[in-house]
């Protein structure tokens, strides 16, 4: 895809032995993946907490995470390119499918006819910030598009987002466990 996103540059500080603040890494997260039927989208998951409140100095831990919801009493921080919808509902229903099949099977998803196939909700309060491009916010009663600079706050709510504007958007999320 030739209009692709920059990759994710991900900068983490720490104290050094002498309480002074350092960078510790800076460059690309050791966990980025892709969806191969569907080009151009890819999930740059940068960091995770296990426990709330966390331990400021806990270790690295995003390359074990799996799926989309965060540790129990934890969070995930991370950035979604989302290339635009086909236009065809079958590859529209095949690009949804691998989506899930691959990078969210633990959102829980009951897709009614006539809604779009990315419908699913998660125990989560979800910070979902829009850094560049436009994406549609899909719910069950209604819909809105969100441009770079909005902020929707999420709350375990039935919703799907679709890339309608014919350019790859960019999301950030924050998603914290819930009851």
């Amino acid at each position: 895809m030739t209009d692709q996103l920059q990759p994710i540059r991900r900068v983490v500080t720490h104290d050094d032995a002498q309480g002074r603040s350092r960078i510790l890494q800076d460059g690309p997260s050791p966990a980025v993946r892709w969806v191969a039927e569907r080009p151009g989208y890819r999930v740059t998951n940068l960091w995770r907490t296990g426990a709330s409140p966390s331990a400021v100095d806990a270790p690295d831990s995003i390359s074990e995470h799996i799926g989309v919801s965060p540790p129990p009493q934890g969070t995930v921080l991370r950035i979604i390119d989302i290339p635009p919808e086909p236009s065809d509902p079958e590859a529209l229903q095949r690009a949804m499918e691998a989506t899930f099949s691959s990078m969210y099977r633990d959102a829980h998803r009951e897709v009614k006819p006539g809604e779009h196939p990315g419908m699913h909700k998660t125990q989560t309060v979800d910070y979902a910030l829009m850094l560049q491009g436009e994406l549609t916010a899909i719910l069950d009663e209604e819909e809105t598009v969100l441009r770079a600079g909005d902020v929707l706050i999420q709350r375990g709510t039935n919703h799907a987002w679709a890339n309608r504007s014919g350019q790859p958007a960019r999301i950030a999320f924050i998603l914290i466990d819930a009851k």
